[in-house]
């Protein structure tokens, strides 16, 4: 396990955020830990799954980081997928 930071946002935030994730965390996690500051604060929860994209594309809940292939202050987008 290696823990490596992200910057983050949330699609409904203005802020980016520094997130430290481990490279064993799924993208569902990793969408957890960034909602976890922001829905709540700033962003209104919702009944709706969270989803990740990076690199201009979603990516699947069940990969990890690693899988991904992101690394150190990659940027991930937060959004409610609805």
């Amino acid at each position: 396990m290696a823990m490596l930071p992200l910057t983050a946002a949330h699609k409904e935030d203005f802020v980016v955020l520094l997130v430290p994730v481990e490279d064993t965390d799924t993208i569902a996690q990793v969408a957890e830990k960034v909602a976890a500051h922001t829905v709540g604060v700033r962003v209104a929860s919702r009944n709706a799954p969270l989803r990740i994209r990076c690199r201009g594309q979603v990516q699947p809940d069940h990969l990890t980081v690693a899988e991904v292939g992101l690394e150190p202050m990659d940027f991930v987008e937060v959004f409610y997928d609805e």
